[in-house]
């Protein structure tokens, strides 16, 4: 198996990388999109503002080969923080901002969706799971997660919703539609738990 970790010049590479060599599977940096042919999956990561995040992925050429390569060729795609929000339709920050539409939904800033505890959402969190959720496979509920956000998703379907969290409202903290998955915290800085959910990725056999 050669998983592909998407370099468009945001994300955090190294842990990632670390935490997948650590379960044993060939990790490639794709700093160019031709490099995605060859490998069997993939993981968005993501650090900053959507709208940048977003640039840089059509900068690079990266959406019509990485929608070709997940909906053509059915291979899974795990998108991190940042990288789960840009699965969806768009982000409100800094303005309306469009993004992959993946999943149909909508990134919101937290205070928007009425949450009144601090701003960004920095810590470790109880997240519980829908109980087909193939992510939280072997994890037990309200395990605690990595989360270091200020915007959360709104899915349209809300069966595309496969974990929450609590932190003064009710929290997306997964997502998941056929082969396409997203985690609004951190699994590679989430202990063992966290190796679990990328070793859950990693076993996904698409249908």
């Amino acid at each position: 198996m050669r998983v592909a970790i998407i370099n468009y010049g945001m994300g955090n590479l190294g842990s990632v990388r670390r935490a997948l060599e650590e379960l044993g599977v060939n990790v490639i940096i794709a700093d160019h999109p031709m490099m995605l042919i060859d490998a069997n999956r993939f993981i968005l990561p993501g650090v900053g503002s959507f709208g940048a995040g977003m640039q840089r992925l059509r900068d690079g050429g990266w959406i019509d080969l990485l929608y070709q390569q997940v909906f053509e060729h059915h291979k899974p795609l795990l998108g991190i923080c940042l990288g789960m929000q840009m699965l969806t339709g768009s982000s409100e920050e800094n303005g309306k901002n469009d993004g992959l539409n993946f999943i149909p939904g909508k990134a919101r800033r937290l205070d928007n969706l009425g949450c009144t505890l601090r701003i960004p959402h920095v810590g470790w969190n109880e997240v519980k799971f829908q109980k087909d959720s193939i992510l939280f496979n072997k994890i037990p509920q309200a395990m605690d997660f990595y989360f270091v956000h200020s915007y959360a998703v709104e899915v349209n379907n809300p069966s595309d919703v496969s974990a929450t969290t609590s932190y003064g409202i009710n929290i997306t903290a997964a997502i998941s539609k056929s082969n396409i998955f997203g985690t609004q915290f951190h699994p590679e800085k989430s202990s063992k738990s966290g190796k679990q959910i990328l070793k859950n990725f990693l076993e996904f056999v698409p249908c």
